[in-house]
């Protein structure tokens, strides 16, 4: 699914976003951040980031501050900084969860028509 996606200092994304219920943190792509010279920050404890199969993917190290914009739905995200290959960022599964989306999986759009209240425009 490809999405347009705000960050904080105002930059339009196009993205192409892995939207995961298998993924415990939302991620966003190591190479991404640097080629748009997005601010990453250190994490006080790194940790260790598993496939389902239980195989290591990789090790956390750094995040991101975000406010997220997803279809002029905004909300702040500290993101895991990883290394994704050719996605750009996953969304986990309590972030679906949570605003109940509306998933068009033919068109590849999200909609925010079932989320609470405060998500609404």
């Amino acid at each position: 699914m490809q999405t347009n996606i705000k960050i904080s200092n105002g930059k339009e994304l196009w993205l192409k976003v892995l939207v995961d219920l298998e993924c415990i943190y939302t991620r966003i792509n190591k190479q991404l951040i640097k080629e748009k010279k997005i601010k990453a920050e250190p994490i006080n404890r790194s940790f260790k980031v598993f496939n389902v199969n239980g195989t290591k993917n990789g090790e956390v190290t750094w995040f991101t501050p975000l406010e997220v914009e997803i279809n002029r739905y905004k909300e702040h995200i500290n993101i895991a900084v990883m290394n994704l290959n050719s996605i750009d960022m996953f969304l986990k599964y309590d972030w679906l969860f949570k605003y109940n989306l509306e998933v068009n999986w033919n068109t590849e759009t999200i909609q925010f028509t079932r989320c609470p209240k405060k998500c609404r425009t």
